[in-house]
């Protein structure tokens, strides 16, 4: 339920409350530099064991690396809280012992010469990670940094299985091995597991060979023969059942909790289509050997797009009952974009989050688009908009591009997410699609196994259009901030006025941007698209008769804030005849504050058959029972919808509604959705019924399945002490 609710929630909150302000980061002065290039990882060979009693992992390592570009005689690598116990170098079947300082945090190793750009050399180490000890500090979106995490390692919690896994981003695989823990590097790899012979593992690549001990251990051994950033190696190792799925030829895995298993197809089901979609829109196809997903216990985030493997927390492990309320998918889908932005071709630092989360995040927009029609892409669209505009205050929000921050942790937010999201699709509608995805392949392409930045992405997109993207980039990517467009208007003798200033804060960039506006008169719709390039901008648009209602930026693709003051006809007007998503909400908004006028009543009782099963639900709880006149009108459509609707949150809210009401003639709906398969719709039943019929709630909560009473425990125990 947590997506739906929160859903409802931001509209609520928005339309009662308006955009929240922002928590503004403080801002270091320190540019924030790409890190140099001195030695280049070229491959990295683990072969690692796992001490359950001290949370350890004991491993062994041959790191194979060649000089960027200058001779060098030395090597860092970044290693957390580890004891080191041996540093050699390899020199055929010997190993030569290096000196080394180290500081806890980072190794300094001096080689036995200077090595030059064109040579290659191997450092062996031997050293015991130790993840819990270390003193860490994690962000918003990844709680925690010690890299490598032991879950019920010593079994004692009961019904909680016992796991390992990692998490690299932003720099924690450091803490597992030793490494040059910076996105701009890239490594084959080679990792050897011995793991409890019961167990099952997961890493990045293909697993080549398995070994069972005379232990009752298994080494497991997965090679990653194309190079990728440190920080998306994975290790995962549990109690885990495999469902075998593929796309072409290339295995889809899915790996779940026993208990979860029989679900996978119903959670992962559509990872074919979507690789199968993102291959031919972007025209890179699916770049590596494998796809798998895995869903692990206490997870610090909420996914992880590890190349071929991504680990997810276990909120989008649910069975089919919990999927009728909620799926995860635009997780998936976000996750799996990464395997191509992020992945493929990574950001170059962290202050160039953008060329990896904006592109995930854009990958759920047009993967809802293609899958759910134009409809959910507005939805998402929209969603992400208002994610982003919460976080802001008066159009202030700092740079998508950002090399002046307080920590690397502080990118991972609205802007680098949502934001930058946005300004991609308004890009691609400015482009055109064919142009734009064009643009993506040139840049995939020529990028692939290395780094990029969005200055190698607007180069691209020159080369393939012709066009200096500069100016779009500069005020999208290297300022911050968003523009306020506030919108006055007036219609003389059939001329109409426009006036649009540009209201953000004055220390905020003005905008040069492009903005259409649909006119609607009795003849039709007048459609003109205006530049603006100054605070204020005056239009004169000559009419044919008196304009019936403005759409300022009818596909909603504008990455700001539009303030216009609209009469309850606008409103009306807007949902019947302009109804794009944003329209409807906002109508929809518009009616839930003025639920007693003529038109909020009519727009709520429209709103009640809306497509979107959201609005709908947000329909029944604006509509006031207490009113008799809407009571009659609207009264046996919600029943109706309690009845019928596929919609589960639809059924809940209807149910919840009639539970208001209280009228016995609807009283077989109330204890009937007691026995629904929807969570969901139980819960809302028995709230309800609490409300309408208390001294009947403790027989009807007894009519509950054993499955929904399990799952719904804390709020029956709640309802048991009323």
């Amino acid at each position: 339920m947590r997506k739906r609710i929160a859903f409802l929630y931001l509209a609520m909150s928005l339309s009662a409350f308006g955009v929240s302000q922002a928590q503004q980061l403080s801002i270091d002065q320190q540019y924030r530099t790409t890190s140099t290039k001195v030695n280049n990882l070229v491959h990295t060979k683990l072969d690692v064991r796992f001490d359950y009693k001290n949370q350890f992992l004991n491993g062994k390592e041959w790191i194979t690396l060649q000089p960027h570009f200058y001779p060098t005689d030395s090597l860092r690598l970044d290693a957390k809280g580890m004891d080191i116990k041996q540093i050699a170098l390899v020199n055929g079947q010997q190993l030569v012992p290096l000196k080394y300082t180290y500081d806890d945090n980072s190794l300094l190793i001096k080689l036995d010469r200077n090595y030059l750009s064109n040579e290659k050399y191997t450092v062996y180490l031997d050293y015991t990670a130790k993840p819990n000890l270390l003193k860490v500090q994690g962000s918003a979106a990844i709680n925690d940094a010690k890299g490598l995490y032991f879950i019920n390692p010593d079994e004692r919690t009961a019904n909680k299985p016992r796991q390992i896994w990692t998490q690299g981003e932003t720099e924690a695989s450091s803490a597992w091995f030793p490494t040059i823990d910076r996105p701009n590097q890239k490594t084959t790899a080679e990792i050897s597991m011995t793991v409890l012979d019961h167990y099952v593992s997961l890493s990045n690549g293909a697993l080549v060979n398995q070994q069972k001990n005379n232990d009752g251990t298994r080494t497991d051994t997965w090679k990653m023969d194309l190079p990728h950033a440190p920080y998306l190696f994975m290790m995962a190792v549990g109690d885990f059942k495999i469902y075998r799925d593929k796309y072409n030829n290339i295995p889809v895995d899915y790996y779940l909790e026993p208990k979860y298993a029989p679900y996978a197809k119903d959670i992962f089901g559509k990872t074919p289509a979507m690789m199968d979609f993102y291959g031919k829109t972007l025209g890179v196809p699916y770049p590596w050997n494998k796809y798998a997903q895995i869903v692990c216990r206490d997870y610090v985030s909420g996914a992880m797009e590890n190349t071929t493997a991504t680990l997810h927390g276990e909120h989008v492990q649910k069975t089919k009952r919990e999927l009728l309320d909620e799926n995860e998918e635009g997780t998936i889908a976000h996750e799996l974009f990464h395997q191509w932005f992020g992945d493929l071709v990574t950001a170059e630092s962290w202050s160039n989050l953008t060329m990896n989360e904006s592109f995930a995040t854009f990958g759920e927009i047009i993967w809802h688009e293609h899958d759910g029609g134009k409809e959910k892409g507005d939805k998402s669209r929209f969603e992400k908009l208002q994610s982003y505009l919460k976080s802001t205050q008066n159009g202030n929000s700092p740079a998508l591009a950002r090399y002046y921050y307080h920590d690397k942790e502080d990118m991972f937010d609205h802007i680098s997410y949502a934001k930058g999201s946005l300004i991609l699709y308004a890009l691609k509608e400015q482009m055109g699609d064919t142009a734009f995805y064009q643009s993506l392949k040139k840049y995939l392409t020529e990028n692939s196994f290395k780094t990029g930045e969005p200055q190698q992405l607007r180069l691209a997109m020159e080369e393939v259009t012709g066009k200096d993207w500069a100016p779009y980039f500069n005020q999208w990517y290297y300022k911050g901030g968003h523009p306020i467009l506030n919108v006055t208007h007036k219609n003389e003798n059939n001329t109409l006025v426009l006036n649009i200033d540009q209201a953000q804060d004055s220390s905020v960039q003005t905008f040069q941007l492009p903005l259409t506006i649909d006119i609607y008169t009795k003849e039709g719709k007048i459609s003109k698209t205006v530049q603006l390039n100054k605070r204020t901008t005056q239009l004169t648009i000559p009419l044919a008769s008196p304009p019936e209602f403005i759409d300022i930026d009818p596909q909603k693709t504008l990455v700001g804030e539009i303030r216009i003051d609209k009469s309850d006809a606008d409103y009306r007007y807007q949902y019947k005849h302009a109804p794009s998503f944003t329209n409807r909400l906002t109508a929809l908004l518009f009616a839930m504050k003025n639920p007693k006028t003529t038109v909020g009543q009519e727009i709520l009782t429209a709103a009640l058959a809306d497509p979107d099963a959201d609005l709908a639900a947000m329909a029944i709880q604006g509509t006031d029972p207490t009113d008799p006149a809407v009571r009659k009108s609207t009264v046996n459509i919600i029943a109706s919808l309690a009845e019928k609707s596929t919609a589960s949150v639809v059924r809940a809210s209807a149910i919840r509604k009639l539970g208001q009401i209280k009228d016995k003639k609807y009283k077989n709906l109330l204890f009937n959705g007691v026995k629904d398969q929807s969570y969901m719709v139980i819960a809302s039943s028995l709230m309800a019924i609490k409300d309408a019929y208390p001294d009947q709630l403790q027989q009807a909560a007894k009519n509950i399945d054993p499955e929904a009473s399990e799952y719904l425990k804390s709020l029956l125990t709640d309802l048991s002490k009323l």
